[in-house]
């Protein structure tokens, strides 16, 4: 995810207070009077130690660092502890990591300030706290030691958890902690020299979960068995939009095993002792929808209709805004000739598909509430809980557990399926556990999306072969609308990506506009957010126009860069057509995309082939300039991880609608990359000095235009739309 996070700051217009006011009504009555923090953590009895909320030290000695961001895959913890124990020079084999309680005030993260896990933000958000938090940490001790030894401060040394002096007293964390503890934290801790480093950016540094992943042993919401335990399914409309008419649930009442049957605002519940007598349950229930206020079209419908807007045909009510524009932009709408390039690119809609599937433990007994899951949002969560119950958003204790997944899906606003959980152990009551737990089925068909995305291109090439003027319209659903999160301006995550694109910093005269039509299809950030559709629009428009100019692409992002002073994106370029090396394999063709999202700067190689019409991509050089790479291990990871996340849906990833029915219902119908398919990524980290910026989510949208380029120098024929797999070929 999750791309507008790192814009809800208040020079974008956003305060954290908006996002209350939005969102935070307790009771029918609205708390004022405190800061949005205390607001958000408004009955939260969660209180941190002596050495902060970040970090806990056992008797033995040993490290516990908390993490406010989820863990769900992308290996964020190892990153997070080793910003703590390289500050507080802490024995790296003795640190663990564990998931903070909910408490937006403690845990808030820094660029939105509510406590969440997106845009690619758990260690750039987090590094200059928890490098204070180890250095204060350290201080502590340092200032523990030097009482108990009487000897100056200055002269006490930290290594491995080993607190020392030259005359040859020593003594581990834990035999100081009572004495550290006394102490109080310096406000401005002094931070190491990134020189002195000897732990980040080393191989040292890895995950501290593949043990317990790897045998079983760590813990998903699935995993959650409690006394007295109901199990519990929601029948959802098969349109956008239909609320529950009326229901029979004689014969599921019927089904041994189904406790209860009865409607929540999303559909209808059926509870029961198990997860199988809750689906047979929701099998033999009747329910008839009221579909006066549905989405109906198909998705073929409204792409037509998205590109009918591009062209100008649009509702003239429909409001287009500007979010590039330099020069006269009439110029970018005026001449013919062979100096003029357009083209158009339609994107899918896309599921999140996460291999585990959404789930909630919920426990309501009267005004307190529980939440067990692995909750990427825990404030927003708080908040729809709380709403549903009637109580303070603080006062809703969350356990946040592992994840299998998210890329976004357990991040919405309205909190779907905890909403639905805490809706229905509100109605179970006595504080009876209920876990909700929603089909392959469900996610794929009632969830939310990527959204469907249009883009129209005009660019007019210079006597050079260089854009002169560059035209852009852009048509999509808004993720932002009617959320608790305003912008002010064009809609970020569906612009970003293009706006700020340094060819269009390159290109005298620019006219680019959103619009943003109505649309009953739920949508919602999807991994890299803008990006997995503005890169592949900017990056393959940029060899299309290399192409008719007859230059080379590399050459020509070259020129492009030096123009608008984008030293990264040209050093990241640089590098992975080094380390690309002179031709590609035998068999292949090579295309070339850069992109920056999240702060970094991510460029690839691509070696493509076409095996019975399909491409198939065999090796992948990546070059990333994230700041400091914390975890270089990690940040390969991440890189693989992204760029097969990204393939997948760039060959075969499309959500279609038939009379506003999502048609895909598993995996049988979403196809996604399969081992043998996955390619072999290669990753360089260019070296920096600046701090970490994102690095889960920037591998993923330059893939698809790699692959496309490669396609375009083999063929000569462009790619318009995605995925390049159609269903059924």
């Amino acid at each position: 995810m999750n791309g507008p996070f790192e814009k809800l700051r208040r020079q974008d217009g956003v305060s954290r207070r908006d996002l209350v006011v939005g969102a935070t009504l307790v009771g029918g009555a609205l708390l004022v009077g405190c800061s949005p923090a205390d607001l958000m953590s408004a009955g939260s009895k969660v209180e941190p130690g002596a050495f902060g909320p970040f970090i806990q030290f056992d008797p033995d000695g040993a490290v516990t660092v908390l993490s406010k961001h989820i863990e769900f895959g992308q290996g964020n913890h190892a990153g997070l502890a080793a910003i703590v124990a390289e500050e507080l020079d802490a024995d790296w084999s003795r640190v663990k990591v564990i998931h903070a309680p909910a408490n937006a005030k403690l845990y808030g993260n820094s660029t939105a300030g509510i406590q969440l896990t997106g845009g690619s933000s758990a260690i750039s958000n987090s590094w200059e706290q928890l490098r204070k938090a180890g250095a204060g940490a350290r201080a502590m001790f340092v200032q523990a030691a030097a009482t108990r030894w009487n000897v100056p401060a200055g002269e006490i040394t930290v290594k491995d958890g080993m607190v020392g002096h030259a005359s040859g007293k020593s003594a581990g964390f834990g035999e100081l902690i009572a004495d550290a503890a006394k102490v109080a934290p310096p406000e401005n801790p002094t931070l190491k020299d990134p020189k002195t480093f000897t732990l980040i950016g080393t191989d040292r540094v890895r995950r501290k979960d593949s043990l317990v992943k790897s045998t079983g042993a760590a813990r998903y919401t699935q995993d959650v068995q409690l006394p007295n335990m109901l199990v519990a399914v929601v029948a959802h409309a098969p349109r956008f939009g239909a609320t529950v008419k009326s229901f029979n649930a004689d014969e599921a009442r019927k089904v041994a095993g189904v406790a209860d049957v009865f409607q929540i605002p999303t559909g209808v519940a059926v509870v029961a002792d198990t997860t199988y007598a809750a689906r047979m349950g929701r099998e033999a229930l009747k329910v008839e929808w009221d579909e006066g206020k549905v989405e109906t079209r198909s998705s073929a419908t409204i792409a037509q209709q998205w590109r009918d807007i591009a062209a100008g045909k649009g509702p003239a009510d429909l409001k287009w805004e500007a979010f590039d524009s330099k020069g006269d932009a009439a110029a970018a709408s005026a001449g013919k000739g062979p100096a003029v390039f357009e083209t158009t690119y339609d994107f899918p809609y896309l599921a999140h598909a996460t291999m585990e599937p959404m789930n909630c433990v919920a426990i309501v007994d009267g005004s307190k509430v529980k939440l067990i899951h692995g909750s990427q949002a825990q404030t927003l969560d708080q908040m729809n809980a709380a709403k549903i119950v009637k109580t303070l958003p603080g006062s809703v204790e969350i356990e946040t557990l592992f994840a299998g997944g998210s890329f976004g899906r357990r991040a919405n606003f309205p909190s779907d399926y905890v909403a639905e959980c805490v809706a229905i152990a509100h109605k179970v009551g006595g504080g009876r556990p209920v876990k909700l737990v929603w089909t392959r089925e469900d996610d794929m068909q009632a969830g939310f999306f990527r959204p469907l995305v249009h883009h129209a291109v005009r660019v007019t090439l210079d006597k050079d072969g260089y854009p002169a003027t560059w035209r852009h319209r852009i048509v999509t659903q808004s993720i932002m609308k009617g959320s608790p999160m305003p912008m002010k301006g064009p809609d970020q995550t569906a612009i970003e990506g293009t706006a700020g694109s340094p060819y269009l910093k390159a290109t005298p005269v620019v006219d680019a506009q959103l619009a943003l039509p109505e649309g009953g299809v739920p949508v919602l950030w999807w991994r890299s957010v803008g990006a997995t559709h503005t890169a592949f629009v900017m990056e393959h428009t940029i060899d299309q126009l290399a192409l008719k100019a007859g230059k080379d692409p590399v050459d020509y992002r070259r020129a492009l860069y030096a123009k608008a002073g984008a030293e990264r994106h040209l050093a990241a370029l640089n590098l992975a057509v080094e380390k690309a090396g002179p031709a590609p394999a035998a068999g292949f063709t090579r295309g070339v995309a850069v992109h920056e999202s999240f702060g970094s700067v991510v460029a690839q190689v691509a070696e493509v082939r076409v095996v019975d019409g399909h491409p198939r991509v065999g090796r992948v050089v990546t070059a990333i300039d994230c700041g400091v790479a914390v975890s270089p291990d990690q940040v390969a990871a991440q890189m693989e991880g992204g760029t097969c996340f990204g393939l997948s849906a760039a060959l075969y990833g499309e959500i279609t609608l038939t009379d506003g029915k999502v048609d895909q219902s598993n995996f049988d119908t979403y196809r996604v990359l399969r081992i043998n398919e996955a390619p072999t990524v290669e990753t360089y980290i260019v070296p920096s000095g600046n701090p970490p910026s994102g690095v889960g989510e920037p591998g993923t949208p330059v893939i698809a235009p790699a692959v496309a380029n490669a396609l375009l120098a083999l063929s000569r024929t462009p790619t318009t739309r995605l995925p390049f797999v159609q269903a059924g070929t």
